[in-house]
């Protein structure tokens, strides 16, 4: 499929409104423009025109807007048809773009051609896709600042100082029989160590950014009727799940999401954690143990009804029995039966909690925990918006300089040096597309909505 194609595709969403929006672009706009409106719009103008089929006869009336190159969305020549938000209208209006040398869309090929023509960086074609699909006001004001150019800004100051320190490595690795002064050396090693404290700032944010798009899985786990069904249906206000006296009610992982702090956390209710009775529960089991191993946060629930006190030993032998490293909070439930107080130790390891998933005492003490855990985006301006192919990038910048460092520190040869700095450089630019292959871009924009 060649970019020098003309596209088309239904913008608007699917289904009936009172306007339906149809874009086009490429460089056969003007012709298409003419076959189908009579006339070539004046350029960034609204008007009025009536959408013809091939006998002339009238399939839609709207508005119509022409944007020549290179001043459009895409950096092609665009027109934009909004008409009657009907489904058959639109795909009317659609056939009859393709009869006149329209090819359909692939999902995210404007927002790529915008990309490829310049008019916007990687990171700020995710943040269109991300502003689309932003579940809370805290992701859509973090991606608008993505669009702007926020995080992208910062990784060209990175790129900026990388540049100079790298100027200075080639001068000495061209220049060898110059003697390079202390002070020079000194300034090289400096210029390592903020760039160093630079990306780990621009990673923590990221890493942000990250959650505000992608949110936090939180899983719901423990014995049998320890209150985890009850405990899902009150953080997600509503009766979701079952909730009985009969141990092993829920068999299958049950999910749910809700916003805490402009996050999105994603609930997983799973079956309790004992010896299965039959084939169906231990498969509820074996989903319940995938889902904790894989959770960014597990709330581990105990019954404290039915330890008083509390064995702190054979909880500790009943948490050893998780997957390894799984960052956990316990959740000491059930405390309006026996009299028991909320509270919450943060501080502890692993923190505590003691609420009543009943009554909801002790609900809030939880809820704010896990805002803390999510990072709070209600109190403080957001971070751009990020993906995990972001940090991924970040972190390989991170190791080479990190190699730099240790080459420079060792006297090692300002080669070695000269080349971590400029794969550091390399990592840097897959993050805005100035070094991308052509799969990554492939699998980034299929991601994107028709006519985005």
């Amino acid at each position: 499929m060649s970019s020098a194609d003309t596209i088309a595709a239904v913008a608007s969403a699917p289904g009936r409104g009172a306007i339906g929006v149809v874009r086009l672009s490429g460089d056969g706009v003007a012709r298409i423009a003419t076959a189908l409106l009579g006339a070539l719009p004046s350029p960034r103008h609204a008007t009025l025109a009536t959408f013809r089929d091939a006998d002339g006869l009238s399939l839609d009336v709207g508005i119509a807007l022409y944007f020549p190159a290179p001043h459009s969305f895409t950096g092609e020549d665009v027109l934009e048809l909004q008409g009657h938000g009907g489904p058959v209208v639109l795909d009317l209006v659609v056939r009859r773009l393709l009869e006149l040398g329209c090819r359909a869309a692939r999902p995210g090929e404007f927002s790529q051609r915008a990309f490829l023509n310049g008019k916007l960086d990687i990171v700020q074609a995710e943040a269109v896709a991300d502003l689309i699909g932003a579940a809370s006001t805290a992701a859509a004001r973090a991606a608008v600042r993505s669009l702007q150019g926020e995080f992208s800004a910062r990784i060209g100051a990175l790129q900026a100082q990388l540049t100079a320190l790298r100027v200075r490595l080639e001068a000495a690795i061209d220049f060898p029989d110059e003697q390079i002064d202390s002070d020079a050396d000194a300034e090289t090693g400096a210029s390592l160590v903020r760039l160093q404290d630079e990306i780990a700032a621009v990673r923590a944010s990221a890493e942000r950014g990250v959650r505000l798009v992608e949110g936090i899985t939180v899983v719901i786990a423990g014995k049998p009727n320890a209150g985890k069904s009850s405990l899902l249906n009150r953080l997600a206000g509503e009766e979701l799940a079952i909730v009985t006296e009969v141990p092993g009610t829920t068999r299958d992982l049950l999910r749910h999401q809700v916003l805490e702090g402009g996050i999105p956390l994603h609930l997983v209710d799973t079956a309790g954690l004992r010896a299965a009775t039959d084939a169906i529960e231990a498969e509820g089991v074996r989903r319940a143990r995938a889902a904790i191993a894989q959770a960014d946060r597990v709330l581990y629930l105990v019954d404290t009804a039915a330890h008083v006190p509390l064995d702190e030993d054979a909880l500790t032998a009943e948490l050893g029995g998780l997957a390894p490293g799984v960052p956990l909070t316990i959740v000491l439930n059930k405390i309006d039966l026996v009299a028991g107080r909320a509270f919450a130790e943060p501080g502890a390891q692993p923190p505590r909690i003691a609420l009543s998933a009943k009554t909801g005492a002790g609900v809030e003490l939880l809820r704010a925990h896990l805002r803390t855990l999510a990072g709070d985006f209600t109190t403080e301006a957001a971070a751009p918006t990020a993906r995990r192919r972001h940090l991924a990038a970040l972190e390989r910048a991170r190791a080479h300089l990190e190699a730099g460092v240790a080459a420079h520190l060792a006297g090692g040869a300002v080669e070695l040096v000269a080349e971590e700095a400029r794969l550091t450089q390399r990592a840097l630019s897959e993050i805005t597309g100035e070094f991308s292959s052509d799969d990554l871009l492939g699998e980034i924009f299929a991601n994107f909505c028709i006519g985005k």
